[in-house]
């Protein structure tokens, strides 16, 4: 069996954890598929910043826009001798608990999508590289919703650590490692 291939990057906003993570796609000299989990924008600001994400992927990277299922667009794009790309969980998990039609998804449809995920990172067979935020490092939030998406943004981010051959904090443009290949 092969070792699996997965690379996690997190890091606060604008520590460097997408470039990391896009180099990394480049240098592994595969074919890669960019899956991009931001929804349509609907704000000019967060506009620039998904134009900023496009013009610096090259152009013959694949692209797939997932919603809710990651899991099913990280399966279409998984194969032997390719990269994934998989850029945000922050902001997928932002579509499953702030949909923006409104209602969250109940809690065991929330959970199902999430073992989804870590299911299909366990079996896929191509390299992987998955960026999220690292956004537990401040102060207990004052509302019961922002609490709730950074408790389960904290969870998420340890289970796909755990998934994870290699672990990556970016730190202001600094790559330090948490996880190497072979190590927990």
């Amino acid at each position: 069996m092969t070792p699996r291939d997965l690379t996690f990057v997190l890091g606060g906003a604008r520590s460097g954890k997408s470039v990391h993570a896009e180099q990394l796609a480049s240098d592994s000299a595969l074919p890669v598929t960019y899956i991009a989990t931001a929804r349509v924008a609907d704000d000019a600001e967060f506009s620039a910043r998904i134009a900023h994400h496009r013009a610096r992927r090259p152009g013959h990277w694949q692209l797939l826009e997932a919603g809710v299922d990651l899991a099913g667009a990280l399966t279409q794009s998984d194969a032997t001798g390719h990269c994934t790309l998989i850029d945000c969980l922050t902001l997928w998990l932002v579509n499953l608990l702030c949909p923006a039609e409104g209602e969250a998804l109940p809690i065991d449809r929330y959970h199902a999508h999430v073992a989804a995920l870590e299911a299909a990172l366990r079996n896929a067979q191509g390299k992987v590289i998955v960026v999220s935020n690292e956004i537990g490092l401040g102060v207990v939030p004052l509302g019961a919703a922002t609490r709730l998406y950074v408790d389960e943004l904290g969870r998420l981010n340890q289970r796909i650590a755990a998934v994870s051959s290699t672990a990556t904090m970016m730190v202001a443009g600094l790559p330090l490692a948490l996880k190497s290949a072979g190590r927990a």
